[in-house]
Parts: structure tokens; C-alpha cells; sequence
């Protein structure tokens, strides 16, 4: 019987190598890579606590490996076949992301694994959109671009074959899964010859930079892979040493002794030399803008309750200063965030205590050598010093925060106004599957912890 590779290996092979592809195609990501280690070997440095929590919680080890890729995809058959290919990698939907709200004509979810051993070993995300060319106002564009993105085929015969058989067999060999690799890859790898002529380019472009950039290439080229940083605010101030210009504001929450959520910065998207069909069988050069770099730090995740504080809050900031595309008020927004984000506690005591962030639960040494009876209280047994609570990390996404991120490398004039249509029915129906809901998987990563120390603390024997 032939050995199956596991599909976490198969993540992590595939990570490494899409990590491997991009810093070849955009030399400035390894500097950025080199930054953030620097950066993150500080902090642990200079934060004995936060290194020792990491190590006890096993997240330290994982922290240099972690990414997450972004791509953009051009119709339902795509985001279906995209679910499947995914899926032999360990990688499934959670969330519903509508962008049409920021003024980005996508809707999205998140491909990642969802188990704590299987994001343990390797947490690589990629945050996939999906065109909602029904917001294009141009009838005769939206058809176009429609005819234009079923004539393409962005997967290779060999990763459709090979999704195939791991679907048939359960898995796929240590041979098949290196081919599936390679194979797969060349879906994301970057294209500088457009499918379409500069005439048809500039009408993409036009209605909207995300738009040409999705309809007029052979396929959903890899936009950005991010690294994952222990201190976000040190990467920004230090970018420009780096010869790396950063975007004006970092995308989120506010600097915070006890991180929540996620906190992105990118810097500006590269201009690339591509070639247009120019009609009579030859190419004339052009340009286009949409690959870039992008870092984030991570905090815990927010319950229902946590995260409609967060959303109050941030809508509260942006009612006060509304952050230009263009960062000439971003020390205002900033100042404005900063003072509006006192009303959420910023210490895990009083986070937890109201109901506002997951935690994962273990017993402490003490805890470990203590009997107790059935039906003890948890708040209790954390008082008593036999419990203790770390925070669960985010693992998903922020649709104000990949809206700002996108339109900060779209250009300075591309905000656009869509009509606000969220429609995660018609995703679904397109995606060929439910998406996960992210409140109800930290719920159950929360409570299978606690259920776990409860049960060891009952069930040992009482001390003599």
C-alpha cells in the first residue's frame, strides 16, 4: 500500500516553495524577510516572557515559518478548483470577506488550516478574492472581461490530474506530492505578457486597477507573502533604513501592551515592465502595479463580543479622522485611534474577564501535581494558581485593514465607491462549499482546552 505524504507536509513544501518563487521574482521581499527576523530576534531578545509563553505554547517555532500569500481570481470555476487544490494541502474556507464596502470590487475568504496541530506545524494562509465583475457599472466592459477570463486556464493538466488522485486515494505519494508542488506553483507564478491588447488594459483599467489586474494576465500571480513580525511599529520605523518605503499608516488596531487581532504594513506596490498584444501579432511594452510587500503581527482573537467593540471602536476613529489614501493626516488617524481604543482593556486579566478575547487553558506546574473534586470553578481554580490562560492567536483577516492594504498599492486615486453588497450565498454557491465560521473554531480550540485540564485535574488520583 503506498505511503501518503500528509497534507501538512505538503503545505509546508508548498509554502517554502512559493517563498523561494517570490523572493527570486521580487528581490526586495528577501530584504524584507531579513528585516523581520532581525526585528523579531530583538524582541525575544529584549522579551524573556513573551519567548518563554511562545516556547511553552509551542507558537515559537512556527513564528519564522509563517505566511500568508494573497491572490486575486477571476470566476466561479477558478475559486472552485482553487477549494480543491487547497484542500489536498490541509488548507480550508473560513470567513466571508466583502471588500465592496472599501471600495475594492472582491469578495474573499481565507484558505488555512483550521486544527491547532496542523497551524502549529504550519499556519500558511492565502487570503483569496473573488472579481465581482457585477460591479463593473460598464455593461460592455463586464462582458468583455467575462469572455476574456473563460478563455484562460490558470491550473496546469498535471495539478488537475494530481488533485484528482489525491481526492481518489485519500493522499498522494512522496513522488506525486513534489510533482503537485511544482505543479501547482506555476498557477501563481507572475506573467510579464498580458492576454489582452494596451487598448483593453487601459479599459481595465480604468473601472479599477484590482480589475485589470485580475482579467489581464494568464493567471492569479502570487500578489504579496507575508511575514509575520513580534513587533510591527520597530519594522515600520526601521523599513526606510532598509531602502523600503513604508505605507503611511499600519493597518488595525493601535500599539497595545496585549495585541489584538492583526496589524499590517506593506510598502508601495513595484511598477513591472509587461508586454501588450498590440494586434498584429507582436507585443508593445507597458507597465503594471500590483505586487508588493506586506507584514503583520498578530494578536489574540476576539470573541463576538470583543470584536464588536473593536469594529465600534475603529468605525469611532475613522468618523474622526478618515485616513487619506495618501498619508498626509496619518499622525492624526493615529492619534485619533490611539485615544479612541481606550475604551477596550489592555491587560488579558480583564480581557478575559469580560468576555472579550479566546484563551487557551493548561495547568500549571502546581495544577499538574493537584487532585480536585467534579464541578470545581474555573475562575477558582485560576485564582488558586492550578489553571492558566494564554491567548489564542488570530489566525484570519480584517476586511477594512486587506481593503486598506490593497487600495494603499492600487494607487493614491483609485478609492472608489462600490455599492455596499455583500452576498456570501452567492460565494459559497461559486466557492462549492460553506465557509468555516472563525467564532465558532476559536470557541472550540478555547473549550477543548479547558475540557482538557478539567478532566486532568478530576480524574488523577488525590495526593496521599
Amino acid at each position: 500500500m503506498t505511503k501518503h505524504v500528509t497534507s501538512s507536509d505538503i503545505r509546508s513544501a508548498f509554502s517554502a516553495a512559493m517563498s523561494a518563487m517570490y523572493r527570486n521574482e521580487v528581490p526586495a521581499y528577501g530584504t524584507l524577510m531579513d528585516l523581520v527576523a532581525r526585528v523579531n530576534a530583538e524582541a525575544l531578545a529584549n522579551e524573556p516572557d513573551l519567548k518563554a509563553r511562545l516556547e511553552a505554547t509551542d507558537n515559537l517555532e512556527r513564528i519564522s515559518e509563517e505566511r500568508h500569500g494573497a491572490i486575486r481570481l477571476g470566476t466561479a470555476g477558478e475559486l472552485a478548483m482553487m477549494r480543491r487544490v487547497f484542500a489536498v494541502m490541509g488548507m480550508y474556507p473560513v470567513g466571508y470577506y466583502d471588500l465592496s464596502t472599501a471600495g475594492v470590487p472582491v469578495h474573499s475568504t481565507a484558505f488555512r488550516p483550521v486544527g491547532d496541530e496542523a497551524l502549529k506545524r504550519n499556519p500558511f494562509r492565502v487570503f483569496t478574492s473573488l472579481l465581482r465583475l457585477d460591479l463593473i457599472a460598464d455593461q460592455e466592459l463586464r462582458k468583455d472581461a467575462a469572455r476574456i477570463l473563460e478563455t484562460r486556464r490558470i491550473f496546469t493538466a498535471g495539478a488537475v490530474e494530481l488533485t484528482d488522485k489525491a481526492e481518489k486515494d485519500g493522499g498522494l505519494s512522496k513522488d506525486d506530492a513534489d510533482r503537485f508542488v511544482a505543479e501547482v506553483l506555476e498557477t501563481f507564478r507572475w506573467h510579464d505578457k498580458a492576454i489582452v491588447d494596451g487598448e483593453m488594459y487601459h479599459r481595465l483599467h480604468d473601472a479599477h486597477r484590482l480589475i485589470a489586474d485580475v482579467v489581464s494576465f494568464k493567471g492569479p500571480h502570487i500578489n504579496h507573502l507575508t511575514p509575520r513580525t513580534l513587533d510591527i511599529d520597530r519594522v515600520q520605523a526601521l523599513m526606510p533604513d532598509y531602502d523600503i518605503a513604508p505605507k503611511a499608516i499600519v493597518e488595525g488596531p493601535p500599539t497595545r501592551k496585549c495585541a489584538i487581532l492583526l496589524r499590517q504594513t506593506s510598502f508601495k506596490a513595484l511598477e513591472e515592465a509587461v508586454a501588450f498584444e498590440d494586434g498584429k501579432g507582436g507585443w508593445q511594452t507597458g507597465s503594471h502595479t500590483a505586487r508588493f510587500g506586506e507584514i503583520e503581527q498578530r494578536g489574540i482573537a476576539l470573541t463576538p463580543k470583543g470584536r464588536g467593540l473593536y469594529d465600534t471602536l475603529l468605525d469611532a476613529s475613522r468618523k474622526v479622522v478618515r485616513p487619506a489614501a495618501d498619508g498626509s493626516n496619518a499622525k492624526a488617524y493615529e492619534a485619533a485611534l490611539i485615544e479612541t481604543f481606550q475604551a477596550f482593556p489592555d491587560d488579558w486579566k480583564t480581557i478575559r474577564a469580560e468576555g472579550l478575547g479566546y484563551f487557551s487553558y493548561s495547568l500549571t506546574e502546581k495544577g499538574s501535581k493537584t487532585s480536585i473534586p467534579a464541578g470545581s470553578d474555573v475562575d477558582a481554580l485560576i485564582a488558586d494558581g492550578l489553571i492558566q490562560f494564554d491567548p489564542i492567536v488570530y489566525e484570519d483577516f480584517l476586511p477594512v485593514s486587506a481593503a486598506g492594504i490593497f487600495q494603499s498599492n492600487l494607487g493614491d486615486g483609485a478609492q472608489q465607491d462600490f455599492v455596499a453588497s455583500p452576498n456570501q450565498q452567492r460565494f459559497e454557491t461559486d466557492l462549492g462549499a460553506k465557509v468555516l465560521n472563525e467564532f465558532d473554531h476559536y470557541a472550540g480550540i478555547e473549550q477543548s482546552s479547558l475540557d482538557a485540564c478539567l478532566n486532568a485535574l478530576t480524574r488523577r488520583p488525590a495526593a496521599e
